[in-house]
């Protein structure tokens, strides 16, 4: 087996830093943008007396550096080419998105928004593999433009992991002898809402509380009558986009449906692989920012006369962390070639437990280095001033979405017990 990335991969990263420091920096740096990054962070980015929703002045921010990063060919990268992108593979964005998580804070790589120069599309991806031609040609480009906006709605008020037992429902209503449904419920967690023009609205249509079958997924125009944000939950890491929205007596028509109806759960597992090991790789990469600093702060600091990096009790706890990020990382890159070596399916049967192992291991590493590097640091670790708290609180969400914790665990011991249907015979040619 080879482990070296592949040149071309690396021939890359250098296009990035260096379209990074010639169009990204600058743009950071000019009309006070560096307050967005730097002690003022939160208090720049958030709109306290609106919800505490993201101010304007700092989406756009965001936007502009979209464009930027559009325009140079670097934002679709992991796109098909036939919506502009360059094909990227899963070993090669995991690479990348560790590689700008690495250089700490900036405009160039900002997960609080999920926002990077190398753009993630899974609503993309979905329209293309479950959508109409006629939601294809409505949705996607836009959606890459920043045109259309989707929301995702699945998580519920009393439901979260537990998504079959979900509570919202839609029945079949013909409106003006259009068919189509009529939808009652609450979703929390429906980030994005403030500026959604759309929300993958997910509701039970048929069968039991539990089943799998019989939730089908909804393209809901957000300005439809009954659709209400209800409020924005304030979170740990701020701004917040997180509401708890309702839907009164929304009607959609029929064409308004995404998918197979009543097979709505593979269109919410559809790219959770993909996800799930591009936000290892960026803890990985974070986490590796915060010891790298740490160890250039212990060489310099002197208290007591000696650099503080000549006590064992510093270095050995960075020993540790650095040691687990080179064992995790090697998993992630593993891993994600391998996902480049088979079908979606056969990623869902064969290689979902180690994906599972590299994202829980990465979040759980990620935020215990930010904690490590504040403790090195001190008192100036703690405050604002370095960034090892807005990135503790900014990775701390992720070891409970995108699957919690324990739900990878859970996942991991199915496989290793047996309680997952894993037949030897048939595991992936890429072992």
């Amino acid at each position: 087996m080879d482990f070296d990335i592949p040149q071309d991969l690396r021939d890359y990263l250098l296009i990035l830093d260096d379209f990074i420091e010639k169009e990204i920096k600058p743009l950071e740096e000019q009309d006070d943008n560096i307050r967005f990054f730097d002690h003022r962070r939160e208090h720049a980015r958030t709109d306290w007396d609106n919800g505490g929703l993201p101010r304007h002045d700092w989406e756009e921010l965001l936007s502009e550096m979209r464009r930027r990063a559009d325009a140079a060919g670097h934002l679709r990268y992991a796109l098909p080419e036939e919506y502009g992108g360059q094909n990227g593979t899963n070993l090669g964005m995991a690479v990348i998105r560790e590689h700008l998580a690495a250089k700490g804070l900036g405009l160039h790589n900002d997960l609080q928004n999920e926002s990077s120069i190398v753009g993630n599309f899974p609503t993309v991806l979905m329209l293309r593999d479950f959508g109409t031609e006629a939601q294809k040609k409505e949705l996607i480009e836009g959606s890459i433009a920043g045109k259309v906006r989707m929301a995702f709605g699945l998580t519920e008020p009393n439901h979260g992991s537990d998504a079959t037992w979900m509570e919202t429902r839609a029945v079949p209503e013909k409106r003006d002898g259009v068919d189509g449904w009529l939808i009652n419920g609450e979703k929390m967690w429906n980030t994005g809402m403030h500026v959604a023009t759309h929300d993958l609205l997910f509701a039970r249509t048929s069968g039991k509380d539990g089943s799998a079958r019989g939730i089908t997924c909804f393209i809901v125009p957000t300005d439809l009558p009954g659709v209400k944000v209800e409020e924005y939950l304030w979170t740990f890491n701020m701004p917040t986009d997180h509401p708890r929205v309702s839907f009164k007596d929304v009607w959609v028509p029929e064409t308004a449906i995404l998918g197979e109806p009543e097979s709505g759960l593979a269109l919410a597992q559809h790219f959770v692989h993909e996800n799930r090991i591009r936000q290892a790789a960026s803890g990985v990469g974070a986490a590796q920012y915060c010891i790298n600093e740490s160890v250039q702060y212990a060489k310099e600091r002197a208290p007591f006369g000696k650099p503080l990096a000549s006590n064992q009790a510093i270095q050995f706890p960075l020993v540790e962390a650095h040691t687990e990020c080179e064992m995790i990382r090697n998993l992630v890159y593993k891993t994600a070639w391998q996902m480049d070596r088979m079908s979606k399916p056969d990623v869902a049967r064969y290689l979902s437990d180690k994906v599972s192992m590299c994202n829980y291991r990465a979040n759980r590493l990620v935020c215990q280095a930010a904690d490590l590097a504040i403790q090195v640091h001190g008192a100036i670790g703690y405050s604002r001033h370095k960034p090892f708290e807005h990135i503790y609180r900014h990775h701390r969400r992720y070891r409970i979405t995108e699957g919690s914790e324990e739900i990878q665990i859970r996942k991991v011991g199915g496989h290793l017990f047996g309680f997952i249907d894993k037949p030897a015979a048939k595991k992936a040619a890429a072992e």
